[in-house]
């Protein structure tokens, strides 16, 4: 099985292992990386049987997320895209607009791989922000507009340009810090990455 793994940055590619089968490359940082990254190494290397994206990410509230745990993404959710009014925001569904062959704001992952990986990681909706959280509001306001467990800057973007290609694709994460109030946050980035290679070794050796 080839597959591609794509990360945003260099520390998590360096801590992910060597895996036959495995394509890594480092996309660079945000949405619009990611996406054009995974569609230039899947036209100038594939094919590929999968794309995983692979990084740390922020644990959101009330997701239950430990700092140092892998998280495997039943969804991936783009936060921004959409209308803010004075009543609140609206997500692309609620403008009448589309993304994608998908539902308003919420990028499927597939299905076969996540059965495949859901009986070794946690699993829940991740999003993907162009803006960290770093107040209590925004981290809430993540929470409430996708209900998502964690935050990351490019996995819906990763999925959505393997979709378009017909790849199937996820997202894995492994939490690196909590969001909210800066001061407050909990961090150990070491730590996240020493996991991050283990864990994408277990996804890979799953699917």
């Amino acid at each position: 099985m080839r597959v591609l793994v794509v990360t945003s940055v260099p520390a998590e590619a360096e801590a992910i292992r060597s895996h036959d089968g495995a394509t890594v490359v480092v996309s660079g940082i945000g949405r619009t990386n990611a996406a054009a990254a995974t569609a230039e190494t899947i036209l100038e290397h594939g094919p590929f049987d999968a794309v995983l994206n692979a990084g740390v990410a922020g644990a959101l509230p009330g997701g239950g997320l430990e700092v140092g745990e892998a998280v495997v993404a039943s969804c991936c959710v783009y936060v921004e895209e959409g209308l803010v009014t004075p009543s609140g925001f609206s997500n692309m569904a609620a403008v009448g607009l589309s993304l994608g062959d998908f539902e308003g704001n919420t990028v499927p992952v597939d299905a076969r791989l996540l059965s495949r990986l859901a009986g070794h990681f946690r699993t829940g909706p991740i999003a993907t922000v162009a803006t960290c959280s770093g107040t209590d509001a925004a981290a809430e306001a993540v929470v409430g507009r996708t209900g998502a467990i964690a935050e990351a800057m490019e996995g819906a973007a990763v999925v959505h340009a393997a979709r378009r290609q017909r790849i199937p694709a996820i997202e894995l994460r492994v939490v690196s810090n909590t969001t909210g109030d800066r001061p407050r946050q909990q961090w150990d980035l070491a730590g996240a990455l020493a996991a991050l290679g283990p864990a994408v070794e277990q996804a890979l050796s799953s699917l």
